[in-house]
């Protein structure tokens, strides 16, 4: 499929119908907009193209590829490493920081500014720095092919036409060209004689089987009716028209000869890239995504604190205690202290690690950081089913007689059909219909009773697949039986049972047999055969009649071997998987079953289903719908959106141009290795395979990262938000200021350090069974719970500090109390990142881990740096050894109190999870 880069579009029109007012012209009529439905006919094509079936000349071609630029797609920009450093500092995490560096250069506290800025660099410089690698990443994955296509021109106006190969970048509007089986279509193109022409276009609809087009001209207005009538007028919009041929779709069968309307970022593949385009079929824009939306309440929740915090302590201050701005510096470290500062650190961390352990371990790029936590929160995935679900090939179920016995006489006679139309209608490749009869009937030879496909009998003559007419005629003479001729005929069960020598009750019967084999998810084909008088003459369609009907052949997607695995351990993780196809309802409904997947029929949705329902409808049958049938690109997008509204992280998997849409509107975007270049492009992860086991990989390692970075933000908010309740209610009852700014800028500084091991830590494993969303009214109600419990070991604290220097200065002594305090905290702060950790996993071989050597690290940290010669530059001092076992006291107590709140949130959320999934 060609893809390189390309130029828009331009330049002067010629004469009266330029190359530039033509394409205008026909645009809408190639893309059938809801206005106007009607299909130019092949001679209007021609003269608004100014143009013929001699084709152009070739200065006309020239002109025409200098005015409109070449045939190939719009060039995917990949953003700098300067940009993605500005778009990290434009991060609400840091413009929280930035505003606190502000506030402490205002008042001339120049450490804590320094520290500030230093923090916002470092983050925003790691994560550019893992965001630029996963873009270098993504874009060695591109495999830009070249090609050919034949093109029809002429030397000037009065020479002959002749066909040569030219490359498809040099293709042009009203260029006319040949298409044979094998070929891709190299631009969206109008038939004009087209002969048992099928051509495959997955890629743009998601249906797996070759669609028939053809060349006559449709009635002079084709009016649609009810909800349709916006997708085009037919079934499957534009992508429905049998005249229309577009750029992405490939030939499967027969041949045609036709004129190209479309070129360049014009065509309806190419216009994916443009997220304003009728492919793209969403708002200008991209929703926010799951991490974006967390990220943005948390900073709000900051945001507040902090603007709230630092008047509460003036105010305080001046009102009780007579202290006016001398406060202010005290003030600004306290609003430091209670924002987590290390938090952008500790997510573009968790993430690059996350995402680099993807890429090396299961070739997953993760091109956007954040995506790797919506892979982690997504609690919904919408897949396409051909090529996710099923491989892009079909296999046979079940041959039936004409009773509906299995008979495996059905199989051979259908794999004879297959095989001499292919050698005597001088096809180049059996379709994939005759590829999967051939190699059932290939694999039942190893019984000596079933002969090898063709072996049995001489082909006489074929009449090949026709559109038209829907079956294909193979001619076979039995050896021994000289003076007769046997007819097999194979097609749609339909036109078959028409020429058969049938009454209605049993043609009746027949039909619905095969109808409730459709239904049940197969796709049916009918055999019947004839005998005729031998004769020399070539066999036609008229010959086929007065059949007998032998059988129906049962075919079905070929499963992909890992997705019933991979759908085990996605529904063990709390992701649902809901199947969004081009396809009928009956044949994904079956792809399910073989997968072990239980549907109800309450559980299926078609297009039609889904237009007649308003918005806020269909978010509440979104949930409950497991496959959506016959869906066209604007429908995966706004089942996808539905799904967003109703509250769930959803994450959408697609190759084709008509994912693309869905792929935008979902939080997070997946596209493999091989999908084509507008989907991987604006995917959030490229898999290296189109494999839902990748997919169960991606999970997990967003579930670690989500897991860390929701243990950071758990422990830290409720230990400062604690230490700040502590440090206003003690900024009340002493005569001098609780703590000093560099000790409280210090003690910070510690804290911090140590809780960069949540970047390194390994959650417990109960953290991949459910999503890791960070809810900002959830993360409040437990912060400001276990901020009360530390808030109260704080002011027991102060207890423990009057009775243990009681004769040696008790409260009025400042330094004792800064010491006492310090050192409380530390050690707090040590117990909540221990047993405030997700799942509290125990480290491997009894070691603490990262965690839990920090925590050590901390602990020594508070206990040594009082009486250390650091302690007494920042005004710190040895403690009476009274206040020790005291504050052991208080430290078991209130890990017994935190460890019994984190067990009762733990179960009350579970329990409000159960309640919701219900």
């Amino acid at each position: 499929m060609p893809e390189s880069a390309a130029v828009r579009p331009g330049g002067t029109a010629r004469g009266r119908g330029g190359p530039r007012q033509v394409r205008d012209q026909v645009g809408d009529q190639v893309r059938i907009s809801p206005r106007e439905q009607d299909v130019p006919t092949a001679l209007e094509v021609l003269r608004r193209l100014g143009t013929g079936p001699r084709g152009l000349t070739e200065p006309e071609a020239e002109q025409r590829l200098a005015a409109v630029g070449p045939n190939t797609a719009p060039a995917a920009g990949t953003a700098s490493w300067a940009g993605l450093f500005l778009r990290g500092v434009r991060d609400p995490f840091t413009a929280v920081l930035l505003c606190l560096a502000l506030v402490s250069a205002a008042v001339a506290s120049w450490g804590t500014a320094c520290v500030i800025l230093a923090l916002v660099a470092v983050s925003c410089l790691l994560r550019a720095t893992g965001e630029h690698r996963s873009d270098r990443s993504a874009t060695a994955l591109r495999d830009m092919v070249s090609g050919t296509a034949t093109v029809v021109r002429r030397a000037a106006p009065g020479e002959p036409p002749r066909e040569r190969e030219l490359p498809v970048g040099e293709l042009v509007p009203g260029d006319v060209i040949r298409l044979a089986p094998g070929d891709l279509v190299p631009a969206d193109v109008r038939l004009l004689r087209a002969h048992g022409l099928t051509v495959h276009q997955a890629a743009l609809t998601g249906e797996s089987a070759p669609v028939a087009k053809d060349a006559a001209d449709p009635p002079r207005r084709v009016r649609a009716r009810g909800p349709a009538e916006v997708r085009g007028g037919v079934p499957g919009g534009a992508f429905g028209r049998p005249q229309l041929c577009f750029q992405g779709s490939g030939v499967a069968t027969g041949s045609a000869t036709a004129v190209v309307l479309e070129t360049g970022p014009r065509t309806r593949f190419s216009a994916a890239h443009d997220p304003g385009g009728d492919a793209a079929g969403t708002a200008a824009g991209r929703p926010a995504s799951a991490f974006d939306r967390s990220v943005r309440g948390v900073s709000w929740i900051l945001i507040r604190f902090m603007l709230l915090t630092p008047p509460l302590v003036l105010m305080a201050n001046a009102a009780l205690r007579g202290r006016g701005l001398e406060t202010l510096p005290f003030a600004v470290a306290v609003a430091v202290g209670l924002t987590p500062e290390m938090l952008p650190v500790i997510v573009t961390t968790c993430l690059a690690r996350g995402a680099l352990a993807l890429a090396r371990t299961h070739r997953v790029i993760v091109r956007r950081l954040p995506a790797l936590h919506d892979l982690g929160a997504m609690d919904v995935l919408c897949v396409d089913k051909t090529g996710t679900l099923t491989q892009d090939r079909p296999v046979v179920a079940e041959a039936l007689d004409a009773a509906g016995r299995p008979d495996p006489e059905v199989l051979h006679w259908a794999a004879a059909n297959a095989w001499w139309t292919l050698q005597l209608a001088d096809l180049p490749a059996p379709d994939a219909l005759d590829e999967a009869i051939l190699d059932a009937a290939q694999a039942t030879a190893r019984d000596a009773t079933a002969p090898v496909p063709g072996g049995a009998h001489d082909g006489v003559d074929a009449v090949p697949f026709d559109p038209a007419r829907r079956l294909s005629t193979a001619v076979l003479r039995t050896p021994g039986r000289l003076g007769t001729h046997t007819l097999v005929v194979k097609g749609a069960v339909e036109n078959v049972l028409d020429r058969c020598a049938l009454d209605p009750a049993e043609h009746a019967r027949l039909l619905a047999l095969a109808t409730d084999r459709a239904e049940a998810g197969h796709r049916v084909l009918a055999v019947a055969l004839a005998e005729r008088p031998a004769r020399a003459r070539p066999y036609t369609p008229a010959d086929e009649h007065g059949l007998a009907l032998r059988g129906l052949v049962l075919l079905r997607d070929a499963l992909a071997p890992t997705a019933g695995p991979a759908l085990t351990v996605l529904g063990e993780r709390g992701v649902t998987v809901k199947v969004l196809t081009g396809d009928h309802p009956g044949t994904a409904v079956r792809a399910c079953l073989d997968l072990g997947v239980d549907v109800d029929p309450g559980q299926v949705m078609t297009a039609d289903d889904v237009d007649r329902l308003d918005d806020a409808q269909l978010a509440s049958a979104a949930v409950r719908t497991a496959v959506f049938a016959r869906c066209a690109p604007e429908h995966k997008a706004r089942i996808t959106a539905a799904l967003r509204s109703a509250g769930h992280t959803v994450g959408f998997l697609g190759d084709g141009v008509n994912d693309l849409p869905a792929l935008r509107a979902a939080d997070v975007g997946i596209a493999p290795r091989g999908a084509v270049a507008a989907v991987r492009e604006g995917a959030d992860a490229v898999l290296a395979e189109k494999d839902l086991t990748a997919v169960g990989h991606a999970v997990a390692a967003g579930r670690d990262a989500g897991g860390n970075i929701a243990t950071y933000l758990r422990v830290t908010l409720s230990s400062n938000l604690g230490n700040v309740i502590a440090m206003l209610a003690a900024g009340l009852l002493l005569p001098f200021l609780p703590m000093l700014p560099a000790q409280v800028l210090a003690q910070n500084l510690c804290f911090d350090v140590a809780q960069l091991a949540f970047a390194h830590d390994r959650p417990h494993p109960a953290v991949l069974r459910r999503p890791t969303v960070l809810r900002p009214r959830e993360l409040l109600r437990l912060i400001g719970g276990f901020g009360a419990i530390n808030a109260v070991a704080d002011l027991a604290t102060f207890g423990v500090l009057f009775l243990a220097s009681r004769g040696s200065g008790g409260l009025d002594d400042a330094s004792v109390f800064h010491s006492g305090w310090f050192t409380e905290n530390l050690l707090t702060q040590a117990l909540v990142m221990v047993l405030l950790r997700v799942g509290r996993r125990t480290a491997r071989r009894g070691t603490p881990g990262a965690v839990g050597l920090a925590a050590l690290g901390l602990s020594a940290v508070g206990l040594l740096l009082p009486v250390s010669p650091l302690g007494s530059l920042l005004g710190l001092t040895a403690l009476p050894v009274t206040y020790y076992a005291l504050l052991v006291v208080v430290l078991a107590l209130y890990a017994t109190a935190l460890r019994a709140a984190s067990r009762r949130w733990e179960r009350g959320h579970r329990d409000r999870r159960e309640a919701a999934r219900v």
